[in-house]
């Protein structure tokens, strides 16, 4: 699998001073803003530098195209998730790898309900990818694979990797429904996608 996508690996330039960071932060919250809006494929750097209050340039330091500046957003929101299950994490007892699971979905609920930009961009930057690899589902799962194995009491190999990245696969499918269903995600289709992790990751857990 592909590492986690860093932040800073979609920038021309990574900001050194906290000026620079937080203008750098500006665009991609306006790009986000933006991206619930028009859509990836009307979105612009113009728009976003607008909505941003930088000048064009201060976009072009940092991205060299509007999809660079979308993939930075993804990483950005891993990272965000990744931090979100980290502090969930320490509540939760080390041998209750279900307490685990949880965690992750409901995180994720918070983020799919509450973060601009995220229903188009969430892990992984715009489709399709070059590199199968590198699409949103593999990035979770490698991310994943990194927070999860100490709390559900094994070590990281093969088996664990695939059998964490069928598990991202199949809520994706379900919670993709449960969304369709209901803007705010259909509560009772978020239940079963709970049970389905919960019954698919027992036979490797348990």
């Amino acid at each position: 699998m592909s590492p986690a996508p860093d932040l800073h690996a979609n920038l021309r330039r990574a900001p050194v001073q906290q000026r620079s960071a937080e203008r750098l932060s500006r665009i991609l919250d306006a790009c986000a803003e933006l991206l619930d809006e028009t859509g990836y494929e009307d979105l612009s750097t113009r728009a976003v530098a607008q909505r941003a209050g930088v000048p064009i340039g201060s976009v072009y330091r940092f991205f060299g195209n509007k999809r660079a500046m979308a993939e930075a957003l993804a990483a950005r929101n891993l990272d965000r998730y990744a931090g979100m299950i980290n502090a969930r994490l320490e509540t939760i007892e080390a041998a209750d790898w279900r307490g685990a699971v949880d965690a992750v979905l409901d995180e994720y609920l918070v983020l799919k309900q509450t973060v601009p930009g995220f229903n188009l961009v969430d892990f992984g930057g715009p489709q399709p990818v070059p590199d199968p690899d590198a699409d949103a589902n593999h990035l979770l799962a490698a991310r994943l694979a990194e927070l999860l194995p100490a709390q559900f009491g094994r070590t990281l190999d093969a088996e664990l990797r695939r059998v964490i990245l069928v598990a991202v696969e199949a809520a994706d499918a379900t919670l993709r429904l449960a969304f369709r269903t209901d803007p705010q995600g259909d509560p009772k289709i978020v239940e079963e996608t709970r049970q389905l992790l919960h019954a698919y990751l027992a036979r490797t857990l348990d």
